[in-house]
């Protein structure tokens, strides 16, 4: 892998052409088209998170999900995906544990990966004490453990992302990350093409962040974080490397701000979250989008979780909607699943 480290090592000085295809298009879809995987993360958090995706995958329109293998309600979830063998379920690469009383420690255990484990022996609550405390080799052990426990269970994930982008957060875990989905040839989230969602979303946040620091002036322009910049260049790589890439990220429904009309009702709520979720299909541009939601079902447990219920059942109401579906054929909107996108780069032929 001395070629990988290398080109990773040496982004921040290529410069990369924009591309003429999309990434759909490279993978047999029309020009033009919009293709999206419609996604659930942290399955195998709760039963409650499990109950959310299988109530989006089965009764609404979302295409894909993926697992948090260190949680307690794994083994509910991989019995599921073992008797819907179709499906598409990935590993959610976790190397945090946010919520205050509800907590899970690495796989690979703390004499093994003792950078990932804070003072109450679980990983840590924030990415930014990953990134300060944790080393890339310490991440490279964790990620192949949580990896062997699937497989033990029988379970063949579809790809591989990161809960929290915490493989983003750092080169040296980003590289980690990509070397073990070329090693094992399972497709890794990856936006590394035009990028328009995810960018402006980058922009946004951080003017936000400038804004209730008081240091926003009219006219600013924010530059967003380096990692975009490297990205078409990351993104060729992972292609080049037999692994389907995505063109943009939209990762924001967790900002949405749910205005207290919403909160009266299910009907209310699932209207909100609908309407939302149809201007963001609106407005993606050409090419193989990732939506990432959190669909839950929230029982009285899981408010002692985490206080995120209501958005998490606003993605899944929305998921399961008439409504969005409608909207999706409308704008004529090709739903795909990482299952599928493999298949395709498998089936690309090479120039």
């Amino acid at each position: 892998m001395k070629r990988l480290i290398t080109i990773i090592l040496t982004l921040s000085v290529l410069t990369v052409h924009a591309q003429e295809l999309t990434y759909a298009e490279k993978l047999g879809w029309p020009k033009g088209a919009r293709v999206i995987v419609l996604h659930v993360d942290d399955a195998g958090m709760s039963f409650d998170s499990n109950e959310g995706t299988i109530r989006a995958i089965e009764k609404g329109v979302a295409s894909s999900f993926s697992v948090m293998m260190p949680c307690p309600w794994v083994p509910q979830i991989v019995r599921y995906i073992k008797q819907n063998p179709g499906h598409d379920g990935g590993l959610h690469l976790t190397l945090t544990s946010e919520w205050k009383n509800y907590r899970w420690p690495p796989l690979s255990g703390k004499l093994q990966t003792p950078g990932l484990v804070d003072e109450e022996g679980a990983m840590w609550h924030r990415v930014e004490d990953v990134v300060k405390n944790a080393g890339a080799d310490e991440v490279d052990r964790e990620i192949r453990a949580q990896l062997e426990r699937a497989l033990t269970m029988g379970f063949i994930p579809t790809h591989f992302d990161s809960h929290m982008g915490t493989l983003f957060a750092s080169e040296a875990f980003l590289e980690k990350y990509i070397q073990l989905g070329i090693e094992k040839q399972i497709p890794v989230m990856f936006p590394g093409g035009h990028n328009s969602y995810l960018a402006q979303d980058y922009i946004d946040r951080e003017k936000e962040v400038l804004q209730k620091a008081g240091k926003w002036k009219p006219g600013m322009q924010p530059k967003g974080p380096e990692v975009l910049k490297k990205a078409p260049a990351i993104g060729n790589m992972i292609w080049n490397a037999g692994l389907p890439v995505l063109d943009d990220l939209h990762n924001n429904s967790g900002t949405w701000e749910i205005p207290e009309a919403a909160r009266k009702s299910d009907k209310a709520l699932q209207a909100f979250y609908t309407k939302k979720y149809a201007e963001t299909i609106a407005g993606l541009k050409p090419g193989l989008t990732m939506v990432l939601m959190h669909c839950t079902d929230p029982s009285e447990v899981f408010q002692h979780i985490s206080g995120s219920g209501t958005r998490r059942k606003g993605d899944m109401l929305a998921m399961t909607d008439p409504q969005f579906k409608k909207s999706l054929e409308k704008e004529g909107i090709i739903i795909t699943t990482w299952r599928e996108i493999m298949e395709r780069r498998k089936n690309v032929v090479a120039p």
